[in-house]
């Protein structure tokens, strides 16, 4: 059983930056597809961005791609989510999800596709 933990959300003002973190226990043979999701208030959860464990392979939704940045320690376990020129609409709570299979990128967002979600970090743009 993989566990996952989140940390780094907060409230950020419209245009700054954020770094979320994710840290994971378990067999890394559970984690080779990594993800960001996120759920804004109101409204269903969302893909945001996933990278796939052995190759770096990447896939992003298309309201983050050129802001958001994904990136894996395979030494750590760990999935970072770097982002910038944040906005209001940014605002949601980030899960972290892992699977231990290796999804070609058209199936990396996904939702069902993974196995194990972390409780969430809470992002907040507001001025």
């Amino acid at each position: 059983q993989v566990q996952l933990v989140e940390s780094g959300g907060g409230l950020v003002q419209p245009g700054g930056s954020l770094r979320l973190s994710c840290a994971a226990s378990g067999s890394a043979s559970s984690m080779n597809t990594m993800a960001w999701f996120r759920q804004p208030p109101g409204k269903e959860r969302e893909f945001v961005a996933a990278i796939r464990r052995g190759d770096g392979a990447t896939n992003y939704a298309g309201a983050v791609k050129r802001r958001f940045t994904i990136s894996r320690d395979k030494m750590k376990n760990a999935v970072y989510l770097q982002m910038n020129s944040l906005s209001p609409d940014d605002t949601a709570v980030y899960y972290c999800a892992v699977t231990g299979r290796s999804w070609i990128v058209s199936a990396m967002s996904r939702q069902e596709g993974y196995d194990s979600w972390g409780q969430g970090t809470q992002v907040t743009v507001s001025s």
